[in-house]
């Protein structure tokens, strides 16, 4: 007998759409068949929680598969994508009132029909996550897994030396407090600063209202990270596809 052709224990779940396990790692773009075999030879990969044996089977739209301890998105339908929006573009895929939204410019580029996650106001900038992933996008965007948001703001300056202690320690809007997670100032320039902001809030405008109370109004902001994932060097305008590393950090972000 093969090892490839060993019977799954008993208890391992089997559905309609399953598929060899093997087949389905390297359709994810793990690897080849081969060194997908291997993993599984090595105990390196779990579905459902059970360490996988060769022979198994997934359903890669059913399954959770972990290979490593990371969790890998099988299912070749979902799609993660991250996108600079530019400032004057309406986080929206249908805009009533005809201005420039992320349709735009997405256009053909994705065949599947995918919702941002988050938003940014249409003055604002920089990075967007759009997926067809809705129990992820849930996740991320739900106050309590608490995932963290990075902002560049220039802001009206000089910046006092308490400031970003006040802001850690929380301070009061008119819809409940709000503190950051972490603080600095990146520059000066004459009376504009420039700062960086953390925090996982998700409330509507929420750095711009916040930086207002504290007397530092925003006139140019810029988020560089969700979570895991950076803007880093991604061109005003452009999108590109996750890796399978971003998506496994981005579940791992949410606990899953």
């Amino acid at each position: 007998m093969r090892r490839d052709d060993r019977a799954p224990k008993p208890d391992a779940p089997v559905y309609e759409g399953a598929e060899r396990l093997q087949k389905v790692l390297a359709a994810a773009g793990v690897g080849s068949r081969r060194a997908c075999e291997d993993l599984i030879f090595r105990r390196r990969v779990t579905v459902n929680g059970r360490v996988a044996q060769l022979g198994d089977k997934a359903d890669p739209t059913r399954d959770v598969i972990h290979v490593d301890g990371e969790r890998l998105q099988a299912d070749v339908r979902l799609v993660y994508v991250a996108m600079n929006k530019p400032r004057g573009v309406v986080t929206t895929m249908a805009d009533e009132k005809g201005r420039t939204e992320l349709a735009d410019f997405i256009g053909a580029r994705l065949e599947q029909r995918v919702y941002h996650v988050g938003r940014l106001d249409a003055d604002s900038e920089g990075l967007l996550l759009l997926t067809n992933d809705g129990t992820l996008a849930h996740k991320l965007m739900h106050p309590s897994y608490e995932v963290l948001k990075t902002y560049l703001a220039e802001v009206a300056g000089p910046i006092p030396r308490n400031l970003g202690k006040r802001l850690t320690a929380g301070v009061e809007l008119e819809d409940g407090p709000v503190k950051v997670d972490a603080f600095k100032v990146v520059g000066t320039l004459g009376r504009t600063a420039q700062v960086e902001l953390t925090l996982h809030e998700g409330r509507k405008h929420i750095v711009r209202r916040l930086m207002a109370e504290v007397g530092h109004p925003v006139s140019r902001l810029i988020r560089t990270s969700i979570g895991p994932i950076k803007l880093g060097d991604l061109r005003t305008g452009r999108l590109r596809r996750l890796t399978n590393a971003e998506v496994a950090a981005l579940f791992k972000a949410v606990g899953d």
